[in-house]
């Protein structure tokens, strides 16, 4: 496993470790914070999929991560609107941002077969990481219930990108 996917995993997985420990999870303005850093995060790595992989299944895989993560943070944007919660900046969104801010940095130092492959192997072990802060600590913390919904709708979209994630990672090892 790489460097940057075990840090993916340890930012959520410290987030879980963090509400077992308080007992209490962060707060809807911060769940509103992570919602949206870890949408950004994988806007701006399929943004790169899409522009810089000569493979086909990856540019399409990362043009469907551009536009259905675009998706997921209007809605929550536009909900936090609505109740008039403002997004607060927290240890875990910050975490998020700088590990999406070195996944990119590797990403762009490398090219063809060695792109893809780093690109589908993080995007595996970040959305198992994601799924597994949303059922762990994010619907279970959220207090307001139509974020707790919103959360709850996604998460088969995001159930749905690992899974072809995983395709494409045997696709890829085959190669």
């Amino acid at each position: 496993m790489k460097p940057l996917q075990l840090a993916a995993i340890a930012v959520l997985a410290a987030t879980s470790l963090a509400v077992q420990a308080q007992g209490a999870g962060p707060t809807d303005p911060q769940i509103a914070a992570i919602v949206v850093t870890a949408n950004q995060v994988d806007i701006d790595a399929g943004k790169l999929a899409e522009a810089r992989s000569h493979n086909k299944d990856v540019r399409e895989f990362g043009k469907m991560m551009v536009t259905d993560h675009t998706g997921v943070n209007k809605a929550a944007v536009a909900l936090v609107t609505k109740l008039h919660v403002k997004p607060e900046d927290n240890p875990t969104a910050e975490s998020l941002k700088k590990g999406g801010e070195e996944n990119i940095a590797h990403l762009k130092t490398l090219k063809g077969h060695a792109f893809d492959t780093a690109y589908i192997d993080h995007e595996v072990t970040y959305h198992e990481a994601v799924i597994d802060a949303i059922d762990k600590t994010l619907i279970p913390s959220a207090q307001n219930a139509e974020l707790k919904a919103l959360l709850v709708k996604v998460r088969p979209a995001f159930v749905a990108h690992l899974d072809r994630a995983k395709e494409l990672q045997a696709k890829l090892g085959k190669m």
